[in-house]
């Protein structure tokens, strides 16, 4: 949609409706009190207070989103452009401050100009403050979700409209830093179309859905039930029948063809068929969106994750996966250690790219920060080996409290093929390479990476949906295992573990 093109703009009182319970909604504003002023920005605020109907730029306060409590953070935007000055930046801090002592969720909807002009410098400044109440709610654990409405610049979205664990927007909304206003008053020259809207800049992976406000409340619950578990009672789990499944009694080589099958069920069918929910995510939030690995939040059964995992490509002419995926992991790394939730890994990679672009990417940098990052992460993870595990691009999703394999995994340094031509100067002997190297899951098992198989029957392209079935009862399982151990235990224990693989 171009910029150009006229957009509503969605009143406070039209949000609160929308996605709060009705007549739930409880307000914290207490008067404003504003700066000592000019008489001009006096007369400036009078008539604002008179057009919009309400005494400052934000409305705050909490209510019912689907029966449970959620703070509230909303701009007017009729009120002085949605501006924030120093009345606003209180009210938004107080209610951020509260939030996070009562341990409440936060939801923002700014629908802003930016600063106010007409207040200078310590308007911009208070940016900051409001910055540090949100890092203060975020480092207690808290949810913030930010539903970015038209419009959103300047100050406001390079501060806490852009700072949401999740952050989505109504569709066709102008979001940018610049106003294109001001950018045109500058250079005589309008802004380019079609940069600064929603769907754009979820095309370029710096926010994560287009989302209509009819949608909202149901995407505000889903993503609570993921991120605030403890409020439903978890039942204990009953052992699965995967846990006595043992190593495929085949070669690896023929393992390796087996999971080389399009038909093979990927990360999408795992969490379509085995997940009870899953919100996907998207990108980095920092420009960079990278086919190559999908990112979301998702429950299976009683137990609430992280997932991150390779994304199997559409079409064989698809590059591997770039440095952007391990960017867009990281992000999702730490978001499982703030929110404290645990982490899932999914590996099925047929190989990182090989590519200028993934090298000038800092693709080799990435694979390290990732391991770096998994081997300490503060938060329970699990790693699945789903399919193909090859190279750098594998290992770097790789480490975790516990590792649950498809009886047809594997794991390997290269493609045999790669190997075989490394020692043998021919792929001919990528069999021999396979076996010999102790690739396939009954070798990852005996050196004690694997902790729990999965059976396939003979082959999970037979029968996807029984298989993922079984799978997601492995992944909860294996969940609720390290999710009640110490973080600093569980990290011991990881470092422990790869340091003995392999050792008897």
């Amino acid at each position: 949609m171009a910029t150009t093109e006229k957009m509503c703009h969605l009143t406070a009182a039209e949000l609160l409706d929308a996605v709060v319970d009705e007549g739930s909604f409880f307000s914290w504003d207490t008067e404003p009190e504003q700066p000592v002023v000019s008489a001009e920005y006096a007369r400036d605020l009078a008539r604002a207070r008179e057009r919009s109907g309400v005494d400052e730029s934000v409305i705050t306060g909490a209510g019912l989103i689907r029966g449970r409590q959620v703070a509230l953070v909303v701009s007017e935007f009729s009120f002085l452009a949605g501006s924030i000055g120093h009345a606003a930046a209180q009210r938004i801090v107080a209610a951020v401050e509260r939030a996070t002592a009562e341990g409440l969720p936060l939801l923002a909807g700014p629908a802003s100009g930016g600063t106010r002009m007409q207040e200078g410098t310590l308007a911009f400044l208070s940016m900051v403050k409001i910055t540090g109440a949100v890092r203060a709610h975020r480092k207690a654990g808290l949810p913030y979700l930010v539903y970015l409405r038209h419009p959103t610049t300047g100050g406001v979205m390079a501060s806490w409209g852009s700072l949401g664990h999740i952050n989505v927007a109504e569709p066709g909304a102008l979001l940018g830093f610049l106003g294109p206003r001001v950018y045109e008053a500058l250079h005589s020259v309008p802004f380019p179309q079609n940069v600064q809207v929603t769907e754009n800049l979820f095309n370029k992976g710096l926010i994560d859905g287009v989302v209509n406000t009819a949608s909202l409340a149901d995407l505000v619950d889903r993503a609570l039930r993921i991120l605030m578990p403890h409020r439903y009672p978890v039942p204990s789990l009953a052992a699965p029948s995967t846990l006595s499944v043992s190593p495929a009694e085949v070669d690896a080589w023929t393992s390796i063809g087996i999971t080389r099958q399009p038909r093979r069920p990927d990360l999408r069918q795992l969490l379509k068929y085995g997940a009870t929910d899953a919100l996907p995510l998207s990108g980095t939030g920092q420009g960079e969106k990278d086919p190559g690995l999908l990112l979301a939040l998702a429950r299976f059964g009683t137990q609430s994750c992280i997932v991150l995992g390779h994304s199997r490509p559409l079409r064989k002419d698809a590059p591997g996966m770039g440095p952007g995926s391990l960017r867009e992991a990281r992000r999702g790394m730490k978001l499982a250690e703030e929110l404290r939730l645990p982490l899932l890994t999914v590996i099925d990679t047929a190989g990182a790219a090989l590519s200028q672009e993934a090298e000038e990417g800092g693709l080799a940098g990435e694979i390290a920060r990732s391991l770096y990052d998994l081997i300490g992460l503060e938060s329970p993870s699990v790693s699945v080996l789903l399919g193909q595990g090859t190279g750098g691009g594998a290992l770097a999703l790789l480490p975790a409290d516990r590792t649950i394999a498809a009886q047809h995994s594997w794991l390997s340094p290269l493609p045999p093929e790669g190997a075989s031509a490394i020692v043998h100067r021919t792929t001919a002997f990528a069999p021999d390479m396979a076996e010999v190297q102790g690739v396939n899951v009954a070798s990852l098992y005996a050196s004690g990476l694997v902790d729990h198989i999965v059976d396939e029957r003979d082959d999970a392209a037979l029968e996807p949906r029984e298989f993922c079935t079984r799978m997601a009862h492995a992944i909860e399982y294996e969940l609720a295992s390290v999710a009640g151990v110490p973080i600093s235990k569980l990290v011991a224990a990881r470092g422990r573990k790869y340091s003995n693989l392999g050792v008897f």
